[in-house]
């Protein structure tokens, strides 16, 4: 009887599933993996949340505190491109024109040069050879030309639909200044960045010089409150420079002996740069410009014309090709910009509030993050300490994406890290990687990892975060 009953429960052992005896090893081996983790002595005032579904099936592999809304970083920006590809569809482009109103005697106009943006943020941009500033730029002068235009009023933008504030509700003061910190306006221009050119002293503590920008920024300057730091200790200068204001202050260290040290700031009106190197460029051509600048948005007392002459048309790479470097290189300015479409696209005010809240909206209608409790946006590229996303939110996001026509182009800009294919996020005391994942064995899993207010290094977390997303592999 005994020797029967053991062949018995051999026979059920061998009947259970192996996919299943897979799944309950993977959840043993992450819960023991979690349990080192979460006793870590960087997470002694912590808080971390993991989440892991099986891709074919969508079961729970592994779940802690999935349900708990945490800072989430640049890893918000899957949620970002994901609805921009569910709203503006993959093949969206971005555009541009360019006209004219008013009367053109012979070669005078009395008018102006009409632009009008849609907020594309790759205008002038050094990614795509046709996106360049010297590209667009002699485009844009060449059109003119042809148009036989020698003198014209001034130039005008039409913002209409667009809110004039860049800077989202929430950022930080040590950001805005920086080129990670550059906010999305109607018109943007060269990704809203510009280079800083500084010299250090030959000892520690020597006054640092600013020596250029690049380009030439206009009615722009900036007062250097930087040091000599020691050799090899890197870049630990800021630029604060206020939206409207015209000086920028940069303060901290870079090492000693540096004869061109460049850092990276966000320019505070992107727009006013385009049309005055726009302008310079015309003049070179014999091109005269009367008058200062206009613009049309809901602020102004200006008006749009009646009539425009439209003589050329700017047109972005398509969304596929966008969304690459957006998740590649983490560019804020490209998840607030799509934001902001996404608004406008809706019939909404393009601001960061009102795109953050569309994309909210959006999945929330599809059942995923209800509106301001898994899902608290406050921009589209995670960089506000503000905004709260649950690790069951994102993987959801990244789950509905993986079911969509769209998801090669989606799922291409994702980057590697650790031998994974997952988009990472960082600000002070946050970490987080989210994204899909292949096993050895051809178990296919969606994740996401989230860390909010850990101690130490964030190298040191890092690592230890690899260690228990390498149980998947």
């Amino acid at each position: 009887m005994y020797t029967r009953m053991k062949r018995i429960v051999l026979l059920a052992a061998l009947l259970i599933p192996v996919g299943h005896l897979s799944a309950q090893t993977i959840t043993t081996k992450l819960s023991r993996a979690w349990t080192i983790f979460e006793k870590d002595s960087q997470m002694k005032s912590g808080i971390a949340s993991l989440y892991v579904i099986d891709t074919k099936t969508g079961k729970v592999v592994f779940d802690k505190n999935s349900r708990i809304g945490l800072a989430p970083a640049s890893t918000q920006k899957i949620i970002t491109s994901a609805a921009a590809y569910e709203v503006l569809g993959s093949g969206f482009r971005y555009e541009t024109s360019f006209g004219y109103y008013g009367n053109l005697n012979n070669d005078k106009l009395s008018g102006s040069i009409y632009v009008k943006p849609s907020g594309d943020p790759t205008l002038g941009s050094w990614r795509w050879k046709e996106t360049s500033e010297d590209s667009v730029i002699r485009r844009v002068v060449e059109a003119i030309g042809k148009t036989g235009i020698k003198t014209f009023g001034s130039f005008t933008v039409d913002a209409t639909g667009w809110e004039s504030e860049t800077i989202p509700g929430g950022w930080m003061w040590d950001d805005i200044g920086n080129y990670y910190g550059a906010g999305a306006d109607a018109l943007n221009w060269r990704e809203n960045q510009y280079d800083l050119i500084m010299k250090s002293g030959k000892n520690i503590g020597d006054p640092v010089s600013i020596t250029g920008t690049r380009p030439m920024l206009y009615s722009y300057d900036f007062v250097s409150n930087v040091t000599s730091a020691a050799k090899g200790t890197g870049d630990n200068s800021y630029i604060y420079f206020s939206p409207t204001a015209s000086r920028g202050m940069v303060r901290g260290t870079i090492p000693i002996g540096e004869d061109r040290f460049i850092i990276s700031g966000a320019m505070p009106s992107a727009r006013n740069q385009l049309l005055a190197t726009l302008n310079d460029s015309l003049s070179k051509k014999g091109v005269n410009k009367e008058f200062m600048n206009l613009v049309v948005d809901k602020f102004s007392q200006n008006k749009a014309p009646m009539s425009v002459t439209n003589f050329h048309l700017e047109v972005s790479p398509p969304l596929d090709s966008i969304n690459y470097w957006f998740l590649k290189r983490s560019i804020n300015l490209y998840g607030e910009a799509l934001a902001k479409t996404i608004a406008f696209k809706n019939g909404k005010s393009a601001s960061s509030e009102t795109g953050a809240g569309e994309i909210e909206k959006l999945w929330s209608s599809k059942g995923i993050g209800v509106h301001r409790t898994e899902l608290n946006m406050h921009d589209g590229s995670g960089l506000s300490p503000l905004n709260r996303t649950s690790t069951h939110a994102q993987v959801a996001v990244l789950q509905y994406a993986k079911k969509q026509p769209w998801f090669g182009g989606y799922f291409l800009g994702f980057p590697e890290y650790n031998g994974m294919k997952m988009k990472s996020g960082t600000i002070s005391g946050v970490k987080g990687f989210c994204g899909y994942h292949t096993g050895k064995d051809g178990k296919q899993y969606i994740f996401s990892f989230l860390v909010n207010n850990y101690n130490g290094s964030s190298s040191a977390l890092v690592q230890k975060m690899y260690k228990v997303l390498d149980v998947m592999k």
